[in-house]
């Protein structure tokens, strides 16, 4: 019984001539890369990225770190400067993606206020770290990258992705938008 190639073994393959091997790469990986680009900037943006990502990954999948089996972390800091590239080009007047409309299992009744208003200082609280802090911290929690690869996803050593995650963690649980939400997330579970 043959084991299947892990992602470093495709790549290799696909730099030696082989068509399906890069294929099979982006098969294994699209699910995750597109949920990234969708959380980051939308279901529509993420859509018209995803296919510059491949093109971006394909064309410089000769650089890639065969000692690493798993691609995912590297396709994530593909896709993480495809981002970058994309928020710089954009003008100042457009507005940003609606991303509550991206958030699948939407419900428009009663619990679309608490939602709301979690997401809201969620997003607040994020939005007072500073931007490798809040990469690391989105990168572990919502696409479970282990802190390793989160950091070599944004291109820093392992040390330093963990320091941002340390004190990313500082920072949300000192953050005023989330104390609050503990007080009344333990109050309402005391109350029942």
């Amino acid at each position: 019984m043959t084991s299947d190639p892990d992602d470093a073994e495709l790549i290799a393959r696909s730099l030696d001539g082989d068509q399906d091997a890069f294929v099979e790469v982006v098969r294994r990986h699209e699910g995750a890369v597109g949920a990234y680009l969708a959380r980051r900037a939308g279901r529509e943006t993420a859509e018209d990225l995803l296919g510059e990502v491949w093109v971006a990954a394909f064309t410089s999948r000769a650089a890639y770190d065969r000692a690493f089996t798993d691609a995912r972390p590297w396709l994530v800091g593909v896709a993480h400067n495809m981002l970058r590239r994309h928020w710089r080009s954009r003008r100042v007047e457009e507005p940003l993606a609606d991303e509550a409309g991206a958030a699948p299992g939407w419900d428009p009744w009663a619990a679309v206020d608490d939602r709301v208003d979690v997401r809201s200082a969620l997003r607040g609280a994020l939005a007072g770290l500073r931007p490798q802090q809040r990469e690391i911290v989105t990168l572990v929690a919502w696409e479970d990258l282990t802190v390793a690869d989160a950091g070599r996803a944004i291109g820093v050593p392992p040390g330093t992705a963990r320091r941002y995650l340390h004190e990313a963690r500082m920072a949300l649980r000192n953050a005023p938008e989330i104390a609050a939400l503990l007080t009344e997330h333990n109050s309402m579970k005391g109350a029942s």
